[in-house]
């Protein structure tokens, strides 16, 4: 509700910037340096692609265009680089870099200027990055977006702030319910804290060192209903919570710190709330009543259409987007599907939207051969009109739930958690 009418006022924002300035910056900003080593073309036909590397808008990039090239681009968003200060360019993985430049796809990639979770960082600079493509190789004929994690927040906002500007996405283990994901963070707190009696918000300053230790001790052999709300708070009832549980609890205490006047894309936690949020279930621990309810410490941050750091995503897709999500990833979790699919459909746009559930329970886990088949379908569907087929993120209580999109050649990694398809 507080989406649909802030929209109304404040929907201009959203497309304010529709065509970003004009870029400068060809050292990194005071504090940051570059590791972007030279990149060794690859072989497409037996002939080397052309590799072109730099720094623009602050940021390090890579080009890479393939002999015979067929005038389109695809930009790669990578995910959060953590506090660091060095900039880092990825080149896409999963096979894509190979199989885009096979396809006669050149591609790019940016560092971004800034590391931490800044999403307007990444919004900006790989659209930057791509209108320097056109003055360095040609204008594409057409653009595409693809990346993981916190490069999903930036696929979700880059399609909604430059609208007609890409003709289509994958978001993989994206972070596509903007700020919901530091909402689930700060529950996950907040509710153990409420279940063990350990109240320790606003965080005191050994909250990760002594705090933590004892509401984990304390939970120890009586986490049932703790379980189950993580369960609900991350997508619901679901093949491989009980495994991903396991796997992800202790690592998820980590992710809330007592940092306090930090940067909005250093501290994210200053914008989450658990006002509104209901717990289940809600026994045997009435959650509902003992939890402490937090106001967002940065309001201005929560409810800004503005392209920030941390920038609300509206739910109006310019191009088609075809989404794939780990089922049992709780540290992005499942339920940023569920959060995006809803923002969607609050503005009729379904139809450019589809979701593939992944069987996996690491971050953006996920096979060459899941990720070529759902680029496969994207291209499709922008060429051929032909909206690819995907799952339903409001249904996953089915034990064979997750199977239809995953790989079932796939072996490692955390597949083994689920029951065979």
């Amino acid at each position: 509700m507080r989406r649909l009418l802030s929209v109304a006022l404040s929907f201009g924002l959203v497309f304010a910037a529709a065509q970003p300035a004009a870029a400068t910056g060809g050292q990194p900003l005071p504090g940051y340096t570059i590791n972007n080593p030279p990149l060794a073309p690859a072989l497409v036909g037996g002939l080397p692609t052309k590799v072109i590397q730099g720094v623009h808008s602050h940021a390090g990039y890579i080009i890479e265009v393939p002999p015979r090239w067929n005038g389109r681009l695809a930009m790669w968003a990578h995910g959060y680089r953590g506090e660091g200060k060095v900039l880092t360019v990825d080149a896409p993985p999963y096979g894509l870099r190979q199989r885009w430049l096979d396809e006669g796809y050149a591609w790019a990639a940016s560092s971004y200027y800034a590391n931490s979770y800044d999403v307007r960082a990444g919004v900006t600079t790989t659209r930057e990055l791509a209108t320097l493509f056109g003055q360095k190789v040609k204008r594409p004929k057409k653009v595409f977006l693809a990346g993981v994690s916190m490069g999903g927040h930036v696929i979700a906002r880059s399609l909604e702030q430059y609208p007609g500007f890409y003709a289509g996405a994958l978001p993989m283990c994206g972070v596509l319910g903007d700020h919901e994901l530091f909402d689930y963070f700060l529950s996950y707190h907040l509710v153990a804290q409420a279940l063990t009696g350990i109240r320790a918000y606003p965080l005191p300053p050994d909250y990760l060192q002594t705090v933590v230790p004892r509401i984990q001790q304390a939970l120890a052999g009586r986490d049932d209903q703790f379980r189950a709300i993580v369960a609900n708070l991350s997508g619901g009832a679901r093949p491989g919570n009980e495994a991903a549980y396991a796997y992800w609890q202790n690592f998820l205490f980590n992710l809330v710190s007592a940092r306090e006047g930090d940067s909005l894309a250093g501290n994210p936690i200053q914008l989450a709330t658990n006002l509104t949020t209901r717990y289940r279930p809600n026994s045997p621990v009435d959650v509902d009543k003992t939890v402490q309810r937090v106001r967002p410490a940065n309001p201005v941050a929560r409810h800004t259409w503005a392209l920030t750091e941390i920038p609300a995503v509206v739910g109006l897709p310019s191009a088609p987007v075809m989404s794939l999500h780990g089922l049992g990833d709780l540290f992005v979790p499942f339920s940023m599907e569920q959060d995006y699919r809803d923002d969607v459909a609050r503005f009729g746009r379904t139809d450019r939207l589809v979701q593939r559930a992944i069987r996996t329970v690491d971050h953006c886990e996920f096979s060459p051969a899941e990720v070529g088949d759902a680029w496969r379908d994207l291209l499709l569907w922008v060429d051929k009109g032909k909206r690819p087929s995907g799952d339903d993120v409001r249904r996953t209580d089915d034990p064979r739930y997750g199977c239809r999109f995953s790989d079932q050649q796939a072996t490692g990694g955390t597949r083994a958690l689920f029951p065979a398809c």
